[in-house]
């Protein structure tokens, strides 16, 4: 079956994404509405972000804000075929120079990649919560004052944030996710 997931703005718009067969990809709908949350004075685009798409899959995340802003992504996911999906991907839109893609187990390397991001996406597996807290328990520890952290959470299934690290900017669901978006204080 071919993949529906698309890029839903900027230089790519419309080209479509491979998705690997284990991922649960965050729907184009869901991301139009997540980066509108983002454009609405949470990311100023003429920033030079610096985003880490950390549970990567098909690298959805990472590859709009490469289309959208000027933005260097880095990608880890621990599976070897979502690894090959992000290359795919990424070499699709000619973006390898935008682009950093390590096969990795994302809380292992956030004293690595958290110190230089400005922008975080946790998607962590939905049936295995505690991944995602952990994360971003840990991230909170790392990353520096001003770090936006977007975190997808299935919405039956989820937990709040620690609102003396994280300063809650929106929360929202759509359908089975839910989108923190916080701010480390």
């Amino acid at each position: 079956m071919e993949s529906k997931l698309q890029i839903i703005s900027g230089k790519f718009k419309g080209r479509k994404l491979a998705l690997p067969q284990s991922a649960r990809p965050t729907q184009n709908r869901a991301r139009i509405a997540l980066f509108n949350m983002l454009e609405s004075g949470i990311i100023d685009n003429a920033d030079k972000l610096v985003v880490w798409d950390a549970f990567a899959g098909s690298g959805a995340f990472g590859i709009e804000c490469i289309s959208r802003y000027n933005t260097t992504a880095i990608f880890t996911d621990v599976a070897p075929e979502s690894i090959a999906t992000i290359r795919k991907n990424i070499a699709a839109i000619s973006a390898e120079n935008s682009a950093k893609i390590v096969q990795t187990d994302a809380i292992g390397v956030i004293p690595q990649f958290a110190k230089n991001a400005n922008m975080v996406f946790v998607d962590s597996p939905y049936d295995v919560a505690e991944t995602g807290r952990a994360f971003v328990n840990k991230l909170g520890r790392t990353v520096k004052s001003g770090t936006i952290l977007i975190w997808e959470q299935e919405a039956n299934n989820s937990v709040d944030p620690n609102t003396d690290v994280w300063e809650v900017l929106r929360d929202k669901t759509y359908g089975r996710a839910r989108f923190l978006i916080l701010r480390k204080k």
